[in-house]
């Protein structure tokens, strides 16, 4: 068989509505999985789903609500049955002065960052481990593991996720249930649309980079799938930098925008 393969299994995507997510999804369906695809936009949903082979599920829901974990998860579980996989990918994220950062920001950023995955999580475990094991992982950034300016809040909650990681993997592993964490650097996605137009912002940010080029969203997703698939049945625990050497070569002293 292919390790490769996904053939079969049932995944959640959060996020899926746009960049890393959509992405993401559509990597999944290539490789022969069902997908749930989770945002607040249905249009957007729709259109993500437009790409995807194998009857996608459309969840609707706002993640910054600590009721919405529960609710989707009970609907993607009544729209797939059940699930192998789980990509906690949607962000909440900003740029923004320590002394300009207010209890509402950090609030959102903890709720969607943080408090969501491990919420889905919690609901989804009782259905992996009756299927004997699946695979979590979670969205961190560079900015979790290296100095980035202006992101204290955002980076404390990407900490925070790679720390999940780890005590997820440690609890869940005698069930058959993987958790990784993948850390993305500068993805050239709409997100990174207004900076990006900021002149010298494209080259300095090439010049950070070892591999001289920003990520593309399908950069991201592979490792993903990857770490989806039973090539990487023995990895857990881990937190996998995909960003082109950044983390490992940061000039500290520069950072990056």
């Amino acid at each position: 068989m292919n390790p490769f393969s996904l053939e079969g299994r049932t995944a959640i995507v959060t996020g899926a509505s746009r960049g890393i997510g959509a992405a993401t999804a559509r990597a999944l369906d290539r490789a022969g999985a069902r997908v749930a695809l989770v945002a607040r936009s249905r249009p957007a949903l729709e259109a993500t789903a437009r790409d995807l082979h194998h009857d996608p599920v459309i969840v609707v829901g706002d993640l910054r609500d600590s009721n919405a974990p529960a609710e989707i998860a009970q609907q993607a579980l009544a729209g797939l049955g059940t699930v192998a996989i789980l990509v906690n990918n949607a962000a909440a994220a900003a740029r923004v002065a320590t002394v300009d950062t207010d209890a509402a920001l950090i609030d959102e950023l903890l709720a969607v960052n943080v408090r969501a995955p491990l919420l889905l999580v919690g609901v989804l475990v009782p259905t992996m481990v009756e299927h004997g094991g699946g695979s979590i992982i979670n969205l961190s950034s560079v900015s979790g593991l290296v100095v980035t300016p202006r992101r204290a809040a955002y980076a404390a909650s990407k900490g925070a996720i790679d720390a999940a990681t780890r005590s997820l993997a440690i609890e869940l592993g005698p069930s058959g249930i993987r958790v990784n964490s993948v850390a993305p650097g500068v993805v050239d996605t709409d997100l990174w649309a207004r900076n990006k137009a900021i002149p010298g912002v494209v080259g300095m940010i090439e010049s950070q980079t070892p591999l001289r080029r920003w990520a593309s969203a399908e950069d991201i997703a592979d490792v993903i799938v990857f770490l989806a698939s039973d090539a990487a049945r023995f990895i857990t625990g881990e937190t996998i930098s995909v960003d082109g050497g950044m983390a490992h070569t940061l000039d500290l002293y520069g950072g990056p925008v």
